[in-house]
């Protein structure tokens, strides 16, 4: 696996703004022990106002699936992608992070002039782009692709749900809840658990050949 540490990208600092479309990006997932980390792009329409837009974190479940099917109406174009967790255990959360914003941003129908990114860093695209720490409750645009990002990797650990009830997925969304690692503690890991977390590595065992065997729930 590769280091941990984190390296930056410069944030473009312009007076200005080039001419045309504007892409905002977030991300969920980031945190969780288990699932994908996804990323989502919005290009805005400003002939359509979308009401209530704000940092997913600062929205009731109910009030972000309303904003997610009006963003995905009214919206010029829309991109979700996400990386995998045998992508996150094999470069780490941050470069996952920024390969599953890179793959929203190229998955854009149409191709902004510049990306806004929430945070203080920047995946690396062939357009111009702006990191914004706070920019989930600043830029209109960075607000909506932080709520498809969440509501769409809510959906999937609800799916993962059917699959693994034992986990609790549902409620907690594989976040390290009291509840999720006694799951862990009396189940193991299952294939959809980032193996190189802390609680999920835990439920590694050294093996007689000294390498390292982990439970896992298929």
């Amino acid at each position: 696996m590769r280091s941990k540490k984190l390296s930056r990208v410069e944030q473009a600092r312009l007076a200005w703004d080039p001419v045309g479309l504007m892409a905002g990006v977030d991300e969920a997932g980031r945190g969780p022990l288990a699932g994908p980390v996804v990323a989502a792009a919005v290009i805005l329409d400003d002939t359509k106002r979308i009401r209530g837009l704000n940092d997913s974190k600062q929205l009731t479940a109910l009030q972000r699936e309303r904003l997610y099917d009006q963003i995905m109406d009214k919206a010029l174009c829309c991109s979700v992608a996400q990386a995998s967790v045998e992508e996150i255990d094999q470069l780490n959360i941050y470069h996952a992070t920024m390969l599953a914003m890179k793959r929203a941003v190229e998955g854009l129908r149409l191709k902004p002039a510049k990306v806004l990114v929430d945070g203080n860093a920047l995946p690396r695209i062939e357009v111009l782009a702006e990191a914004i720490v706070g920019g989930d409750a600043k830029v209109k645009a960075i607000s909506a692709a932080s709520i498809l990002a969440k509501v769409h990797r809510d959906r999937l650990l609800t799916e993962l749900h059917d699959q693994y009830p034992q986990y609790g997925f549902a409620s907690h969304k594989g976040y390290s809840t009291p509840e999720h690692l006694e799951a862990l503690k009396v189940h193991g890991a299952c294939v959809h658990h980032r193996r190189f977390f802390a609680p999920v590595a835990a439920t590694m065992t050294l093996n007689p050949a000294g390498g390292v065997t982990v439970t896992v729930v298929q």
